[in-house]
């Protein structure tokens, strides 16, 4: 139950989803001295049939933000993250939603659940408006520092996955870099673009730049983790900063007011478009489970949308249908040279 604001702000979230899927069961895993507060008089406003929906698991430790992942899983096997997860790994639960430590949600993530085979790291992926509906970027933060190898895994992952959640069956790979230009960027960059470019099981469109990213031309993009969390960040802070913006424009006079009621269902539909919570709910690719991260200073409608996320993600089993789409890659794959 982690995140900047705690109970307070999942259990609302949880609730509300709860209502919109009939078929929807909830564990509500953390320490019952912080959770039954916001709990409780929810559940008072619920009809029995919702409330018998919903199981709060006592946990006595927590994982906190600050921990260093190696330290919470040796330490912590009895906080609200590992006995989540392990639900999911007993069969108990489908999938697990967090909000907290994302370096402990991964380590913890690998312990129980296992690797897809032929990955060497999950990566942290999720969606973003672009000009023609959305794109796919990966890693978010789960690998700071990525060799090619596992970029590879990366586009291997993203592509399989955009497969079954999208329907897209070919879907536009870029590689993020500094410039579009051959020859730009390190060497693992380079190394990797060769390897895309080489490979025909990948749809490979070249490097894609920083702007880029919102164009549509490409379904997924490839990068690190230290340079896909610094692009979601930035792309958060230049949207807040344009709705910000419009909003005291539109404030500052008269006719300003008066065309923003006049546009009020364009300036709505534009501000859906852009609105971080949206887009909130970070698939861990690579798992052999669904696990979901929130981002952890999301709004009640940003976690939803987390929880939709993993919804979805349970629906199409996409873990499994990315283990076949990976297993079948492999036994296509070009025998090595002798």
């Amino acid at each position: 139950m982690g995140g900047d604001l705690g109970p307070r702000l999942t259990v609302s979230a949880a609730l509300s989803t709860l209502e919109r899927n009939p078929r929807l069961r909830l564990r509500l895993y953390g320490d019952e001295a912080e959770v039954d507060p916001a709990l409780n008089p929810l559940l008072a406003q619920l009809s029995p049939d919702l409330r018998v929906r919903i199981e709060r698991i006592h946990c006595p430790q927590t994982v906190t933000m600050e921990e260093k992942p190696a330290q919470a899983l040796r330490r912590k096997r009895d906080s609200s993250l590992w006995l989540a997860l392990k639900a999911v790994a007993d069969g108990d639960a489908d999938a697990c939603i967090s909000a907290g430590n994302t370096g402990a949600l991964m380590a913890m993530g690998i312990a129980q659940l296992g690797l897809l085979p032929g990955i060497e790291r999950p990566a942290i992926c999720t969606a973003l408006p672009t000009l023609e509906g959305r794109a796919w970027l990966l890693d978010m933060g789960a690998n700071l520092d990525c060799d090619a190898d596992q970029l590879v895994q990366f586009a291997h992952m993203a592509s399989a996955m955009v497969q079954v959640v999208e329907g897209v069956a070919n879907p536009r790979v870029g590689l993020l870099n500094v410039g579009s230009e051959q020859g730009k960027g390190g060497a693992i960059v380079q190394e990797v673009a060769l390897r895309l470019a080489a490979d025909r099981r990948i749809n490979y469109q070249g490097f894609v730049e920083g702007d880029g990213i919102y164009s549509g031309d490409v379904d997924i993009i490839v990068c690190d983790g230290f340079v896909g969390n610094v692009a979601l960040k930035s792309s958060e802070g230049v949207a807040r900063l344009i709705g910000t913006m419009l909003k005291d424009s539109l404030k500052a006079s008269l006719a300003g007011r008066v065309g923003a009621w006049l546009a009020r269902p364009a300036l709505t539909h534009f501000a859906d478009r852009i609105d971080p919570a949206n887009y909130n709910g970070a698939s861990l690719l690579g798992l052999k489970g669904v696990v979901v991260k929130s981002h952890g200073g999301a709004s009640v409608e940003g976690f939803s949308r987390a929880l939709e996320v993993a919804i979805t993600a349970i629906r199409q089993q996409v873990p499994k249908r990315i283990a076949a789409v990976l297993a079948e890659l492999d036994s296509t794959a070009p025998a090595a040279p002798v």
